[in-house]
């Protein structure tokens, strides 16, 4: 080996000891490694120097219920392994638990032969959590608030013949609210299901016309004082987006009825057919959204004015959106009320 090529090898280990764990070893001996950085210590609470020509101290550190995999994985690189992730849990002296995701990545020679491998390790263990109190919130929202809301709604229903004139107006009100409390879990759905899913969404082509259509009919169920117009019938064209291209539509129609201040609030849809994309708008006629307010109602967690909700829907509405490679804004209706206009790239 020249003395330029052992500076750089020099160079390129001194780099990774500033990274997470990475560790290097030859395809035909996966038991022994070549080099093993600082980094890897600070995920599992073992010196390198100990573990660098004894892989048993740390195939012993892994979780018992991971140990075989992980086992295997490294193995197979004796027999050509291809580039793979996977995750696993480790044990630290301490007794801690880690979550760590494990990427190997075949070296191959000039002949194609995998020579060595890295193998690079990231703590995911915060990622874990996160992922864990979502998943909880969310069969919280979605079963028992939502079968607890179902039942109150069934009693609200069978009152109806008991009410007076004078109570009717006020068992709307209860019956709209628990309505809408019942669609906040349904947003709620979807805000965890893109969190846990770390933005790496499957767009794929979905029809425009059955996405928007079917949503306007659940909303002119759901808000009965309320009058939704098509401009024209919604083009039978297609557009890169997933399953949940559904709830973009919801939380921006929901919204032009639930922050609206007409007794009777209306709510036009019409759409515009390009050659690379398809616009979207949806106008209504309420109060209207001051200027300095129009990008930062997008922001997570940013309420509506006057909005008793959780802020999350425009949010969700806007990372969906982005992810499928479009774009949202707002404009002025004339003479009042905002415009939503959601650009799609089109797709065949």
């Amino acid at each position: 080996m020249t003395h330029g090529s052992l500076g750089k090898r020099r160079d390129f280990r001194a780099l990774f000891d500033h990274l997470d764990g990475v560790a290097l070893w030859t395809a035909t001996e996966p038991g022994t490694f070549d080099y093993i950085s600082a980094g890897f210590e600070d995920i599992w609470g073992l010196p390198p120097g100990d573990v660098k020509d004894d892989i048993s101290l740390l195939i012993d550190s892994i979780h018992p219920d991971d140990r075989e995999r992980v086992r295997a994985n490294i193995e197979e690189s004796a027999h050509g392994v291809r580039d793979k992730a996977y995750e696993g849990r480790v044990i630290q002296p301490d007794g801690s638990v880690r979550w760590v995701l494990t990427r190997q990545v075949a070296l191959r020679d000039d002949a194609g032969e995998v020579t060595e491998v890295v193998g690079i390790c990231t703590d995911i263990t915060e990622q874990q959590r996160r992922e864990r109190e979502l998943e909880l919130l969310n069969r919280i929202v979605r079963h028992d608030i939502r079968n607890d809301m179902a039942v109150v709604l069934g009693w609200l229903e069978l009152l109806e013949s008991h009410v007076d004139a004078e109570g009717e107006e006020y068992l709307r009100k209860i019956l709209a609210s628990g309505e809408h409390v019942v669609e906040l879990t349904e947003t709620a759905r979807d805000y965890v299901e893109t969190v846990v899913s770390d933005g790496d969404l499957s767009v794929e082509p979905v029809s425009l016309r059955t996405a928007l259509t079917t949503e306007l009919s659940l909303r002119e169920e759901s808000f009965p004082e309320a009058e939704f117009a098509v401009d024209e019938p919604v083009p039978d064209v297609a557009v890169a987006a997933d399953s949940m291209l559904s709830s973009v539509f919801r939380n921006l129609l929901n919204n032009a009825v639930q922050h609206n201040d007409k007794d009777a609030p209306f709510v036009e849809v019409s759409c515009a057919v390009r050659d690379d994309a398809v616009e979207v708008r949806i106008a209504d006629n309420g109060p209207g959204i001051p200027d300095d307010k129009k990008e930062i109602v997008f922001g997570k967690g940013e309420r509506g004015l006057g909005s008793p909700g959780t802020g999350i829907g425009l949010y969700l509405v806007q990372s969906l959106v982005a992810q499928y490679g479009g774009s949202v804004r707002i404009e002025d209706n004339e003479p009042t009320g905002s415009v939503f206009i959601v650009d799609l790239p089109r797709v065949e």
